[in-house]
């Protein structure tokens, strides 16, 4: 029965016509500090329900204190961990499954870092928490991405390292992938054929142009990726709901960058 219950919640989470997913992530102000965009988080909550994305990412203080009153119109995902600006490479658990049950959550999603000192105890980690959602009935989601101290910075977004994360959370139980995009099609779809689970892009800091924005999400999409997370490419732009709704059209509605563009 928990297995039906995770598949259940799997169908809420992606789109019922495309199969995909959009997410908005408002989980980031442990790991980044209260930076613009969620300084005023209940007129940001309002602008993203009002922009009907597939699912939110929120951290429980949030869901609590911010997304109650809008309880059931998205699915949502309690992120179970955090970094910080003062162990950026490391998830510390602040959420458990019981927590994430409580709250009326679609799936629980933990970080980890790989290809650091502290890849071992983090893997054990998100091992743990998928291991305990599964007894639940709830999908896994993986925020890994390979940021250790033991690889270069010019090598995090490599497919070499982007395929051994993404491979690394499948392989310990994870459902949903989200992780770096490696900067074009044709590597990424290397990512997503050597991947089991259903990846999904990281949005990452707030790109130049929006453009920047919808061109790499037509490519992920191109190359096979179920879905984008995205934050503060959204929430730090001049209309989020605007720019929501044109990702819909690429993701749901099959959309090309020119047409997106002459929405907004």
């Amino acid at each position: 029965m928990s297995f039906f219950g995770k598949e259940v919640r799997m169908r809420r989470l992606f789109n019922k016509k495309s199969g995909k997913i959009l997410v908005i992530a408002l989980d980031h102000a442990v790991g980044w500090g209260v930076i613009e965009g969620i300084d005023r988080i209940n007129e940001t909550m309002e602008k993203i329900i009002e922009a009907q994305p597939d699912a939110l990412t929120m951290q429980k203080g949030i869901i609590e204190k911010c997304y109650s009153k809008f309880s059931a119109q998205i699915p949502f995902i309690m992120k179970a961990t955090s970094f910080a600006p003062f162990h950026p490479a490391y998830d510390a658990q602040i959420g458990d499954i019981e927590e994430a049950v409580r709250l009326g959550a679609d799936a629980i999603a933990v970080g980890c870092t790989v290809c650091g000192k502290e890849q071992a105890e983090l893997l054990k980690q998100m091992a743990k928490i998928s291991r305990e959602a599964a007894s639940y009935g709830m999908p896994t989601v993986a925020h890994i991405y390979p940021k250790g101290d033991l690889i270069n910075d010019d090598e995090r977004y490599s497919l070499k390292y982007v395929s051994y994360a993404a491979r690394a959370a499948a392989e310990v139980g994870i459902d949903i992938v989200k992780t770096f995009y490696t900067g074009d099609s044709d590597s990424f779809r290397k990512v997503i054929e050597s991947c089991p689970a259903k990846v999904v892009v990281s949005g990452g800091p707030k790109m130049p142009e929006l453009k920047d924005v919808f061109v790499m999400t037509r490519n992920a999409m191109d190359a096979g990726a179920y879905g984008v997370t995205y934050g503060r490419n959204v929430w730090q732009s001049d209309n989020p709901v605007k720019v929501v709704a044109a990702l819909k059209m690429i993701i749901h509605e099959n959309k090309d960058v020119d047409e997106v563009l002459q929405y907004l």
